[in-house]
């Protein structure tokens, strides 16, 4: 419906420019022709016309239009505050008005002397700022930071980067209306929408010079982010859901979780250009066959490398409690991925709890590695932490006085995870032994029965083609209520996994990335600080740190200005030291220049 309501503001502003078009003294039939009749508009109001190709872009021309029906205004001498506002506001029906209006005469803009010093100074170049600046974060680059530790080592909490859009091709916005610069949540907001749905572009993508290919890091859309409860928007609203049932999630009074003070809150839905933006790496592309073996990774029946600073959980065997907090800095290890685990007696059965520095309070349930660490619970001279580590740092940790082992945590295979995709009783899959599963590629067609339906229901449902109803009738499934046997994927789709193994929330949670959701690259870390809830010791003080280096400072001088390369950073600090000097230099040398020769005229 807003679709056609703009349709018909659209229609209503041509048909304005028509008359306006008249009254001034051009051929009419010129604000008939989109974009030539901006062309046409920037040559009536004295203001540059390739402002016209600016109007092709979808979300940024909403703006243009307020900006040329502000200009038009002054040149009908309609210069009153309360018109410039209503012709910046609502410039579609105030075409109209200046159109069909008889009293309303067309004077131009060669009366006015000079500008006013808020519109020369002020207006239009903050105007312009955002309409560039919309420009290349919409369709070239965008700025990030990283909040998760999902890619540690390679990419690391506080990192700040920009992405690449260009390279798969930016996606045209979905949803135009939108306040600038923020993504789905108003600035100083936790649940107020940042755009209106009033018009909805379909899906459209510019021309890219790839596709995600394996090993790239990639940025993108948050599958399960399609539904958010407000209260939570840190975790996915169907995890939500299969932990406390769908009747609590959708309480919005609801506590879901014992000594917690948040609510479920309001669900709500996103479109896709709204959702969450993640970064992964893309460990499977469209046709490949993937499984998980042991926590080794296979790709089409081949070992895929691990990445260098992949990090995995590992149990440290003690004989005392060593990791101290300043240890745990000193060794880079975030405090809130570093737990010591304890033995507690239950009334009803053994289990083991995990207890954290942070607030001694339990986090999982029984775990595997129980009757093997049993002993080492029970016992008073031994201690046993789990701990978040690159296989080097748990080489050097094995090395250290006082631990007698350091062994990676590896699940079962067997062992049904409820956390893991595709959340089925049928499939008894975990972080560690995972698959086979072949990622549908465009044009493939897949033999769909009530057996497999779970694995591709989310991709036939919302994904692929649009939302369609898909539900399961005896040993049928039935498609937009007709049995089907098969489907022909529309898009192609991406396996992303963290380089943090098990501290990641990723495809093995959520299941496939459609293409369609695929942003960007990370290109580029310009900046990089280290998160004081992470590094307790050296992530504080940040003035005090700006003379230390990277180890024992909060900032992490050796990832300032970085390319991000398949191996991981490279640095590009001479590079864009030398450009800039070479810039301050012209710079410097232009305006010496210029008042040499002011000297020779005077």
């Amino acid at each position: 419906m807003g679709n056609i309501i703009f349709l018909i503001l659209i229609f209503i502003s041509f048909v304005g420019l028509y008359k306006i078009f008249e009254k001034a003294g051009v051929a009419p039939w010129k604000a008939l022709i989109p974009i030539y009749n901006f062309w046409e508009v920037g040559k009536i109001i004295n203001r540059p016309k390739w402002w016209a190709f600016i109007m092709i872009v979808p979300g940024v021309n909403l703006i243009m239009y307020g900006v040329y029906g502000f200009h038009l205004a002054r040149a009908f001498k309609k210069r009153m505050t309360n018109d410039l506002v209503y012709a910046a506001l609502m410039p579609y029906l105030y075409f109209a008005y200046l159109g069909f209006n008889k009293d309303v005469k067309f004077f131009g803009v060669a009366d006015i002397k000079s500008e006013s010093s808020i519109v020369k100074n002020w207006l239009d170049p903050i105007i312009f700022a955002v309409v560039a600046a919309s420009i290349i974060r919409g369709f070239f680059f965008e700025a990030f930071t990283i909040p998760t530790s999902s890619l540690e080592k390679s990419l690391m909490v506080g990192d700040f980067l920009f992405v690449n859009k260009v390279c798969y091709g930016a996606k045209v916005p979905q949803t135009p209306i939108a306040f600038p610069f923020a993504h789905h949540t108003l600035p100083f907001s936790t649940s107020t929408k940042s755009y209106l749905e009033w018009i909805k572009i379909p899906y459209m993508r510019l021309p890219g010079y790839s596709k995600p290919s394996n090993g790239e890091i990639v940025v993108f859309n948050y599958p399960d982010g399609d539904t958010v409860a407000l209260g939570f928007q840190d975790m996915s609203y169907y995890q939500l859901a299969r932990s406390i049932g769908y009747q609590n999630v959708h309480n919005p009074k609801h506590y879901p979780f014992e000594g917690s003070n948040r609510q479920v809150g309001k669900i709500v839905a996103r479109p896709i250009d709204k959702r969450e933006h993640y970064v992964k790496r893309c460990v499977g592309i469209a046709g490949d066959k993937l499984e998980i073996k042991d926590g080794e990774l296979y790709i089409n029946d081949k070992l895929s490398p691990m990445p260098k600073e992949a990090q995995h959980h590992y149990f440290v065997k003690c004989k005392d409690p060593i990791f101290t907090v300043e240890l745990l800095d000193d060794l880079d290890i975030y405090y809130d991925e570093a737990f010591q685990l304890s033995f507690y007696q239950q009334a009803i059965n053994n289990s083991s709890i995990l207890y954290s520095f942070v607030d001694n309070q339990p986090h999982h349930p029984e775990h595997e590695f129980f009757k093997e660490y049993k002993s080492t619970l029970l016992s008073n001279d031994t201690v046993l932490y789990c701990l978040n580590l690159t296989q080097e740092k748990a080489e050097r940790i094995l090395k250290m006085q006082g631990v007698y082992s350091v062994k990676k945590e590896i699940k079962p295979k067997g062992v049904k995870d409820s956390n893991i995709f595709p959340h089925n009783n049928s499939y008894s899959w975990n972080n560690d032994n995972f698959g086979p599963f072949t990622l549908p590629k465009e044009g493939t067609t897949v033999k769909i029965d009530t057996g497999n339906i779970c694995l591709y229901e989310k991709m036939l449902s919302t994904y692929d083609d649009g939302i369609h109803p898909l539900t399961k009738q005896g040993a049928q499934v039935l498609y937009d209520g007709k049995p089907i046997t098969s489907y022909t994927f529309k898009q192609g789709y991406y396996w992303l996994m963290g380089d943090n193994r098990h501290n990641s929330a990723d495809s093995r949670s959520w299941g496939v990335v459609p293409f369609d959701h695929v942003v960007g690259r990370p290109v580029f870390v310009w900046f990089s600080m280290k998160d004081p809830t992470k590094n307790l010791v050296s992530g504080n003080n940040a003035l005090g740190s700006i003379l230390k280096n990277s180890h024992d400072g909060k900032f992490r001088w050796d990832r300032f200005m970085c390319y991000v390369g398949p191996e991981g950073l490279v640095s590009w600090k001479i590079p864009v030291g030398i450009i800039a000097l070479l810039a301050f230099g012209y710079n410097f040398w232009k305006k010496r220049k210029e008042k040499k020769n002011e000297k020779k005229l005077v």
